[in-house]
């Protein structure tokens, strides 16, 4: 398969790592408990295009810049903690609509789904410590002879990505489902809004002081 080698394993530790909790599993459950299913496919579809870029980019050499070049990778770094900051404030001043009654429950006002799909793209695309992981962990299953070495990043990439997707989607159901049995789902929506706006502003803050290895 174009020099690829113990692909078992390696569709076996994508698995594992997509499972691994992280900043992209909790934007998806965020977005699936708070507007729903559609919501969390939107962030996962997003994400899943973010990851495209890094494929391409480790695939090409690009990634390889961000690796080497201090500069190139402050530069992405501080830009992709800033936007995170951006979307952590903007969850954190996140406002509840209330409605004339008592009896209503104050939900948080729906984001449009391109705006999800793309917060999810742009966190994964300027986030240098993606880049630098498929860098580290896809070669380790590519021959050193093979003859095409792009073509088999490439299609390693696309599996990691496919199963991602998978998981990611099934993440955005079960997180829907949750939320529709839980009683005062507005109140919880809107503090689980909040939650991850401190959860994102953390993610910045934490991205912006990452050294580069």
């Amino acid at each position: 398969m174009s020099g690829i080698h113990s692909l078992t394993l390696f569709v076996l530790s994508g698995l594992l790592l997509n499972i691994a909790p992280g900043p992209d599993s909790f934007y998806i459950v965020t977005r699936s408990v708070t507007q729903g299913f559609r919501a969390g496919s939107a962030a996962a579809l997003g994400i899943g295009a973010g990851t495209m870029v890094h494929i391409f980019a480790a695939a090409f050499g690009l990634s390889a810049v961000l690796a080497t070049s201090a500069a190139a990778f402050t530069v992405v770094k501080l830009i992709g903690a800033a936007y995170l900051l951006y979307v952590g404030v903007g969850m954190l001043r996140s406002r509840s609509n209330k409605a004339a009654t008592a009896e209503t429950t104050p939900v948080i006002p729906p984001a449009p789904l391109w705006a999800i799909f793309r917060q999810g793209f742009w966190t994964n695309v300027l986030n240098p410590k993606v880049a630098l992981f498929f860098l580290a962990f896809v070669p380790q299953f590519i021959n050193t002879d093979a003859p095409h070495t792009a073509l088999s990043f490439v299609i390693l990439g696309l599996i990691f990505n496919f199963n991602g997707m998978l998981w990611c989607h099934f993440l955005a159901l079960t997180a829907h489902q949750a939320a529709r049995r839980l009683r005062g789902a507005g109140r919880f929506t809107a503090w689980l809004n909040r939650v991850m706006g401190g959860v994102f502003v953390y993610l910045g803050v934490k991205l912006a002081l990452v050294q580069q290895r």
